[in-house]
């Protein structure tokens, strides 16, 4: 729990060699992201591990608000949904230079949440969840039926242009190429969220979410660090959105709905949505559990029904927290 000093200042938790240790962690793992092209036996094996990225980006998004807001999002599918979508009809149509259809769409659904988070973080419980959802919804049955946009139901492919960033943009469409792509993003976003809360911002974020009313009293913003957080949220969302419709050269409506943001939050609670790295984990655990289980597509939400039941019952810390409590009592011996 994060507390404030009497002086109003948050109260720091992590010492500075932290930071060298999580910098440690992080050039590690983009070296292993490096080797995966190596590491990794087959083609389809790669195809499969990207697309876990993505699910573990969205996972990622909403863990965080979960851990930095305390707060529980069933429509963050708008923005990851609104990030590939901006970008796909953006090339589509060729209105923008691709480079800037990137950075549209990953402005345009962070300033969105910015100023949703502005209203709906004065809002809590249940009417901020059911909020949240509505809001998602509204964005799907916009896509689902104006045609004009993208074709609405059926969805819409585009062809990548031949070169964004002075790269070759069709590269983005070998799994080889975005295993490794996405993977550094995902590191990279896990780095920022862990540097975040650490910030001075962060730490009240978190104070605000554990005492709303004593950080008010202190002299605090409440409503401002919340809604950075929602736009911080967003902006994963959209590069995994971004990320996704660029591989798939595809975008549906199906990226909106709520079942979408559903199986992000499931994934956040599987993996420990207290742990930053938590919802990544929960999201490569689930995505592989259901290609598995392929063969049982049609019983998938009850499979996902009774994995969730198992873990919220056995493991209330998710994964992560499980394998910590089991390591912290190999450590112990």
């Amino acid at each position: 729990m994060t507390s404030l000093t009497a002086s109003g200042l948050p109260a720091s938790r992590r010492k500075p060699a932290g930071y060298a240790a999580l910098i440690a962690v992080a050039v590690l793992a983009l070296a292993v992201g490096a080797a995966l092209p190596w590491l990794v036996p087959t083609k389809i094996a790669m195809s499969l591990l990207a697309q876990a990225m993505f699910d573990a980006l969205l996972a990622t998004s909403v863990g965080f608000l979960i851990l930095q807001n305390g707060r529980t999002s069933f429509g963050q599918a708008a923005f990851f949904g609104l990030g590939g979508y901006a970008m796909g009809v953006l090339i589509a149509r060729q209105w923008v230079a691709p480079e800037a259809a990137v950075l549209i769409a990953l402005i345009l659904p962070t300033a969105v949440a910015f100023l949703l988070g502005l209203v709906i973080s004065r809002i809590t419980g249940v009417a901020h969840a059911m909020l949240t959802l509505a809001v998602g919804q509204a964005f799907y049955e916009v896509v689902f039926r104006w045609r004009e946009l993208a074709k609405g139901d059926d969805g819409m492919s585009f062809d990548l242009p031949a070169q964004m960033f002075g790269f070759s943009a069709r590269k983005l469409q070998d799994p080889a190429v975005m295993l490794v792509l996405a993977w550094t993003v995902l590191v990279l976003v896990l780095l920022g969220l862990a540097l975040f809360a650490r910030s001075r911002i962060g730490q009240v974020a978190a104070a605000i979410r554990d005492n709303e009313e004593r950080a008010r009293f202190l002299g605090y913003s409440t409503v401002m660090p919340r809604a950075l957080v929602y736009a911080i949220a967003a902006f994963i969302a959209a590069i995994a959105g971004i990320l996704q419709a660029s591989y798939n050269g595809y975008i549906a409506p199906q990226m909106f709905h709520w079942s979408t943001s559903g199986f992000a939050l499931i994934m956040a609670i599987i993996g420990g949505a207290k742990f930053i790295i938590g919802p990544a984990i929960g999201a490569v655990v689930l995505f592989y559990i259901k290609d598995y289980a392929g063969q049982f597509a049609e019983y998938w939400p009850a499979i996902v029904g009774v994995i969730l039941v198992i873990v919220t019952l056995t493991m209330p810390r998710g994964v992560v927290g499980l394998a910590l409590m089991l390591w912290r009592r190999g450590t112990r011996r």
